[in-house]
């Protein structure tokens, strides 16, 4: 019995359930109104002559309202004194004042009193012997009040004419058995409703609980997309910076053999020298302003909702058996990018709208391989998240009207979300990483005649020395 009652007021469970704010006001409001409810009560009892057989003075009534009253407005921060105090109040005044104790106003106190104690004790294990307890002197106390007070002598003159009794069971049990239902299906109500509130609010609790983790680990998740993104582009540098230094170290060479005898061809050599340095400067320079710090990498303007995911970090093993992770790829590979996508449901067109005096051997290969990231994510997401059947690609170069040469890639589709595909939106936040440690802009998100758009424009400066990362 003990087991089940344990279940019931869930005493295992050690959560506490937490008080609002501003609930004493609200408590001491709600008794003020119950009190005022019981006086207008009263009076219209008393106006009506029900109350001609209460042998208590009227301020003792009244003192009994207040009381009674009084106990709702500490029902939250002590429930289960609230509960015991409503029970020997009820006890005490049905003994001495028991048309007092029968009006709606203070059955309706007793209830919410009960309701508290359940709903809001904080101690479930208190409260198992608590609920015994009033349960126990309420059943103690009817039997007394009926077998050895004046309740016997109040049911026979309530039942005076016996004869006109027509069912099954005698008049005197018939309301016993009555009255006993209606005490066990108000306190138990009151007692039921309190669990259902207690256990509402640990639902709500455990659901506010769960949302907070999700967001928690939301948060490390694009923390880490930005940190992979970084190591990624890490690893760039690294190969980028690399062949710049071996191109100045066979120029510088070549320039010290011919210096002497042909100081033409060396002068030449020295320009490339000064070339590749300054673009690898200006390259590493673009690079290293993305691996700035968290604060600013994971700030509003790296919130993103997109439904891509981000690659993982790879390993210096799973870079090398991987050769799309490479640093070797630039607009020259998307072509075949697209074409390694194309199945007998789904192709890819290419174009390249090239500007006057800006071809694409003039983009550096830093630029090229984040504009080849940026179409390899974008033809990834359209095959993954959309029910387009084709996908277009341009490549576009031009100038600004400040005289600073760009690229562009754009990645357009037709077609609608795929149901139950949504993904992460890390992956769209590496674009958007990428994007920034290049000065650069983009436009990410849906059209309006329908489909998607993934635009990209990188400002450069031209690769003068034709070499190729």
């Amino acid at each position: 019995m003990w087991a089940r009652l344990n279940r019931l007021f869930d005493a295992e469970d050690v959560w506490t359930r937490p008080l609002p704010e501003n609930y004493l006001r609200a408590d001491v409001v709600l008794a003020l109104a119950m009190f005022a409810c019981s006086a207008v009560g009263l009076e219209i009892l008393r106006s009506m002559g029900v109350l001609g057989g209460e042998t208590a003075p009227l301020w003792a009534q009244y003192l009994a309202m207040v009381s009674a009253a009084a106990l709702l407005a500490i029902r939250r921060r002590y429930p289960l004194l609230t509960g015991l105090g409503a029970t020997a109040h009820l006890l005490i005044i049905g003994s001495v004042m028991p048309l007092v104790m029968g009006q709606v106003s203070q059955q309706v106190l007793y209830f919410i009193a009960v309701y508290s104690a359940v709903a809001w004790a904080r101690d479930r294990r208190a409260l198992v012997g608590v609920s015994v307890g009033i349960a126990a002197a309420l059943v103690v106390w009817m039997i007394w009040y009926i077998a050895l007070g004046s309740g016997m002598q109040q049911i026979l003159d309530a039942l005076d004419d016996t004869d006109r009794s027509s069912g099954l069971v005698p008049p005197v049990p018939a309301y016993l058995v009555y009255t006993a239902l209606i005490n066990i299906v108000y306190f138990g109500g009151a007692a039921a409703l309190g669990i259902t509130s207690w256990r509402g609010a640990r639902r709500r609790h455990a659901l506010a609980e769960q949302a907070h983790t999700i967001e928690d680990q939301a948060e490390a998740l694009r923390d880490r997309a930005v940190v992979e993104e970084r190591l990624r582009i890490a690893r760039e540098l690294h190969d980028v910076i690399a062949h710049h230094v071996a191109a100045i170290g066979v120029q510088a060479g070549a320039a010290r053999k011919v210096m002497g005898s042909d100081p033409e061809a060396a002068a030449g050599a020295l320009r490339t020298v000064e070339e590749s340095s300054r673009s690898a400067v200006g390259e590493m320079r673009a690079l290293l302003g993305a691996l700035r710090s968290a604060d600013q990498a994971t700030g509003p303007n790296a919130a993103d909702t997109g439904s891509a995911d981000v690659p993982s970090a790879d390993t210096p093993t799973a870079a090398a058996s991987d050769p799309s992770r490479s640093a070797g790829h630039g607009l020259a590979d998307v072509e075949r990018l697209a074409t390694s996508l194309d199945t007998a449901g789904f192709s890819t067109d290419v174009s390249v709208v090239a500007g006057a005096g800006h071809p694409l051997d003039e983009v550096p290969p830093l630029v090229g391989l984040s504009l080849y990231r940026t179409a390899q994510e974008a033809l990834a997401n359209v095959r993954r998240h959309s029910t387009a059947d084709r996908a277009g690609v341009v490549l576009r170069t031009g100038e600004h009207p400040d005289g600073t040469p760009y690229a562009e890639i754009e990645v357009l589709d037709g077609g609608r979300p795929r149901t139950g595909t949504s993904g992460s939106g890390l992956g769209l936040l590496g674009m958007r990483e990428r994007v920034r440690s290049h000065g650069g802009e983009c436009e990410i998100g849906p059209r309006v005649t329908g489909g998607y758009r993934v635009r990209v424009r990188l400002p450069y400066r031209p690769n003068l020395d034709g070499d190729r990362a």
